[in-house]
């Protein structure tokens, strides 16, 4: 028994030992990199990739201001249209009974305008004759008192003619306060014409308005009603009823979707390339002209990236592109040439020793990944620009869960190809 536990006693060491000499002779363990060399481009492009659709340049969704029913559609969808042209009618009973009650309301106090200022007139008149008597009484009242004061009057006759002057006065200063009653009559009647005046070119709008002209020259590209359909018109927080769309096919734009990520590289005059789906192998050239101020509004409840409108003009867009179609944009936001590249994935960011954040990479040396700052430029694709590494450095690359926590120094291993 002591021999075997003798033997049993040895056998461990042996494995003991064994097992310090390929820990020792491994080493510590290395993280598995992918590498990558800086290569050097002689034409690189930056660019930005959107989806969205085509759109007219120019276009309008034609409502009603007035509603009731379509009497008249004489338009259908693709035709080509004028502006001023009469694209539909709504019933125009209503309307042509308003506007001609407001006309008849307009001539009658129109009338009674003109028979105030016949009022007006005949006051003024009486104040004339008014003032006339006035004086002459007045002129009277002044001899009398003349003759009295000589002795060759009677006191009667002062009597009499002191009391023609204050009559003579008191009728005076009646015209002139008929006078001022007419006037304000004659303004009075002046206002209640003005309004019915007024009430007359609002109805004779909204009479106008039953007839729904096109507001520019183009192609009816969306016709949403038919004859006979009632239409309604925009109240507060509920929309009014959208008739059809008239686009100028002259013009086209395409309308697409920048994620927030990319929107800030963008610039109005930025060349841009457009394909869509319906014409494969064609592709359009154009510039943006339209930049969204603000993101647009996200659908849905759940969290998502955020996206701006971007406006890109075709500069020579095929005479049978129509709005709808979906297309995607490719905007060349940089070009430069004979640059330095590296993967976008490599570059990573670390903090220095002062506390701020420097851009880099992980350069492979022997077997520690030695960090470098590098100053980054234009992204094309999943590539960048950068400087401060030589052309044919090695560099880690990769994987992403490996490169966000990698520190200056560690020891790592480039991993086989395709493991």
């Amino acid at each position: 028994m002591k021999r075997r536990a003798l033997l049993l006693a040895a056998v461990l060491v042996l494995l003991g030992a064994v097992a310090a000499a390929v820990v020792v002779r491994r080493g510590p363990d290395r993280q598995a990199v992918d590498v990558s060399v800086v290569a050097r481009k002689a034409q690189f492009r930056s660019t930005v990739t959107a989806s969205g659709e085509i759109v007219a340049t120019r276009y309008a969704d034609i409502g009603s201001s007035v509603m009731g029913k379509i009497v008249s559609l004489p338009v259908s969808e693709g035709d080509r249209v004028k502006a001023g042209q009469i694209l539909a009618r709504i019933d125009p009973v209503q309307a042509e009974s308003d506007l001609a009650g407001a006309t008849e309301q307009v001539q009658a106090l129109q009338a009674d305008a003109q028979a105030a200022g016949e009022a007006v007139r005949a006051a003024e008149a009486e104040v004339a004759a008014a003032d006339a008597r006035s004086r002459d009484a007045t002129q009277k009242l002044s001899r009398a008192r003349q003759l009295a004061v000589e002795g060759l009057a009677p006191a009667s006759d002062l009597d009499a003619a002191s009391a023609a002057a204050d009559l003579a006065t008191a009728q005076l200063n009646a015209a002139r306060a008929a006078v001022d009653r007419a006037r304000q009559t004659l303004a009075s009647a002046a206002r209640r014409a003005a309004q019915a005046r007024a009430q007359q070119t609002s109805a004779r709008d909204i009479f106008a308005k039953t007839s729904i002209v096109s507001p520019i020259d183009g192609v009816v590209t969306r016709l949403r009603v038919r004859e006979g359909e009632m239409v309604v018109i925009g109240l507060q927080n509920q929309p009014g009823t959208t008739l059809m769309t008239v686009s100028d096919l002259g013009a086209i734009d395409a309308e697409v979707k920048a994620a927030e990520a990319d929107v800030l590289r963008l610039k109005r005059d930025q060349k841009a390339e457009v394909t869509l789906e319906a014409l494969p192998g064609r592709v359009f050239s154009g510039r943006v002209v339209e930049i969204g101020a603000s993101a647009l509004p996200v659908t849905g409840t759940g969290a998502a990236a955020r996206e701006f409108k971007v406006v890109v003009r075709l500069d020579d867009p095929d005479p049978g592109l129509r709005p709808g179609l979906t297309c995607d944009a490719e905007v060349v936001t940089a070009e430069r040439t004979n640059i330095l590249t590296v993967p976008l994935q490599s570059v990573v960011l670390r903090t220095d020793a002062q506390g701020t954040d420097r851009s880099g990479v992980f350069v492979l040396d022997g077997e520690s990944a030695r960090f470098t700052a590098v100053t980054t430029g234009a992204i094309g694709g999943l590539e960048i620009e950068v400087e401060g590494v030589a052309e044919g450095t090695r560099i880690i690359s990769g994987p992403y869960q490996v490169l966000r926590e990698l520190q200056d120094g560690a020891l790592v291993r480039e991993a086989p190809r395709g493991a």
